[in-house]
C-alpha cells in the first residue's frame, strides 16, 4: 500500500478519503500519532495522518514530528500538504481567513526538532525558503470565490499548549508575523530533512491576544470556528490534491525541496 501525497490534519479528514484502507507503519523515530489511512482523493493516492492522534490525545509539544514525517515517506509520500488552525497577528485576517505563508518563526523548544540527532550524524539543512514552491502554487491556484487565499506571510510557532500573552503576542507581530501556531515547527524542518516537498494552509479561528482589545482566546471558540470552517477547508485541499504536480521519482526529481541533500553524503538511508 502506499501513496504519493500526505495529508498532516485534524480528525475531521477521515471522511475525506475513498475506499480508506489503514496501514500501522514503524519508524526508527517511535509510533506516529496513528495509523496512516490511505485512500484516493480526486484520482490521486493520499495518505491521511491525524496530527494529535486520532483522539486528539497529543499536545502540539508532544507530537511525534520526526515519526510522523518518516511514515509518511515510507508509504512513498513526497508531497505533504498540512492544514492548521492558527491565530491572526493581523487585523485585516480575521476568522475564517485562509494565509498560504512562504516564512515562519520558531519559538518553540523541547521538542525533537532533527532525525540527524545523533553522534555523528551532522547535517546542516538549508531552510531559507521553509515551503514548497510548487506547492504553495498548486494551493494557491486553488482558490475560489467561497475560499479566498491571503498569498503569503509569516507563521510564528509558539510552543504551547497554553495561548500567547498580549505581550507575546504584540511582540510577535512587531516581529513580522502573521499568523501563530503550534504546531508548523518541526513538522516543516522535518520535512525538508526528509526531502519531502510541504506545504502548510493555515485557517484564523481568532485574532490573537495582543491584536485587539476583548476577551483573550478560548480553546472553546477555536473548536467551534475551525469547526464552522472544515468543509472550505476539505473542498480546498480536494481541488489542491487534483492540482499537485505529478510524482516525480527520487533519482530524477526537479523541486528544490526533493533535491536538498544533493552532494551531501547521508548518514543513514532515507526510506
Amino acid at each position: 500500500m502506499n501513496a504519493e501525497i500526505g495529508i498532516i490534519g485534524g480528525s475531521g479528514f477521515y471522511s475525506f478519503l475513498t475506499n480508506p484502507e489503514s496501514i500501522e507503519v514503524d519508524t526508527p523515530f517511535g509510533s506516529p500519532s496513528a495509523a496512516l489511512t490511505v485512500g484516493e482523493v480526486s484520482g490521486r493516492r493520499v495518505a491521511f495522518l491525524p496530527r494529535h492522534g486520532v483522539n486528539h490525545e497529543y499536545p502540539p509539544h508532544k507530537v511525534n514530528y520526526r515519526a510522523n514525517l518518516w511514515a509518511l515517506r515510507s508509504l512513498g509520500v513526497r508531497q505533504v500538504v498540512a492544514p492548521a488552525a492558527v491565530g491572526s497577528l493581523v487585523a485585516e485576517h480575521g476568522p475564517g481567513a485562509f494565509v498560504v505563508p512562504d516564512q515562519v518563526i520558531d519559538r518553540t523548544w523541547g521538542r525533537d526538532h532533527t532525525c540527524f540527532s545523533e553522534i555523528g550524524s551532522l547535517v546542516h539543512t538549508a531552510f531559507a525558503d521553509p515551503y514548497c514552491p510548487r506547492g504553495r502554487a498548486a494551493v494557491l491556484a486553488a482558490a475560489d470565490a467561497s475560499t479566498p487565499l491571503v498569498d503569503g506571510g509569516t507563521l510564528v510557532v509558539i510552543n504551547g499548549p497554553r495561548f500567547s500573552t498580549r505581550a507575546e503576542s504584540r511582540w510577535h507581530a512587531a516581529a513580522g508575523g502573521t499568523v501563530v501556531g503550534m504546531t508548523g515547527v518541526p513538522e516543516a524542518s522535518v520535512a525538508r530533512e526528509l526531502a519531502i516537498c510541504y506545504t502548510t494552509v493555515c485557517m484564523v479561528t481568532d485574532h490573537d491576544a495582543g491584536v485587539q482589545a476583548g476577551e483573550e482566546v478560548t480553546h472553546a471558540e477555536v473548536i467551534r470556528v475551525f469547526a464552522n470552517n472544515i468543509e472550505r477547508l476539505k473542498a480546498l485541499l480536494s481541488r489542491v490534491i487534483g492540482a499537485l504536480p505529478a510524482e516525480e521519482p527520487d533519482a530524477t526529481a526537479t523541486c528544490a525541496c526533493r533535491r536538498v541533500h544533493d552532494g551531501v553524503q547521508l548518514p543513514f538511508e532515507l526510506p
